[in-house]
């Protein structure tokens, strides 16, 4: 029996995650979770900060409960954050289950282009986005590095103050919105 994967999507907006997500999910039988799908379908034009944690959150339990079934599962998420990734990449080696992360990234230009089609051509599927929020999201992104990606980087310890991911995860994914 071969072991699960959980597939990890990191880059900024428009750079080809959730296009890479569809493949893996026809080409590794993978159960995708697309957070901006789940997003629009409950909040429509808005794009409240503290739903978008807890659908995460409760993706990402759907996810590692299919990784325990034996599942292959695609995240679709920014996951910006070393923290982020590194809570998963524990989670799932707990469970036994593989880790791949890809990580996407275009120049500046090319990133606005994207979004600016997708504006044009199915506006239902993302929100407006300014050129000074992208910048600002490209500033705070944790790029990956080659052992992250290649997972021969040892996974981080809890930040200060958590004694497990599982208690960090619980943190950063709240159960319900406040």
């Amino acid at each position: 029996m071969t072991r699960p994967t959980l597939f990890l999507t990191v880059g900024l907006p428009c750079t080809g995650k959730t296009t890479a997500a569809r493949r893996i999910e026809i080409e590794r039988k993978a159960l995708r979770l697309t957070k901006d799908e789940w997003v629009k379908a409950l909040y429509g034009h808005e794009n409240p900060p503290s739903a978008q944690d807890v659908i995460e959150g409760r993706l990402i339990e759907i996810g590692l409960r299919a990784l325990e079934l034996g599942n292959n599962v695609v995240i679709d998420f920014g996951l910006w954050s070393r923290d982020e990734r590194s809570a998963l990449r524990k989670a799932a080696a707990d469970l036994g289950a593989l880790v791949e992360m890809r990580y996407f990234a275009l120049t500046p230009a090319e990133q606005r282009r994207r979004l600016d089609r997708r504006q044009a051509e199915a506006p239902h599927t993302t929100w407006p986005m300014s050129d000074e929020e992208l910048a600002e999201w490209a500033a705070t992104i944790d790029i990956p590095t080659p052992g992250e990606l290649d997972g021969s980087e040892p996974v981080d310890e809890p930040p200060a103050g958590f004694a497990t991911w599982n208690e960090w995860r619980a943190r950063r994914w709240p159960p319900a919105v406040s």
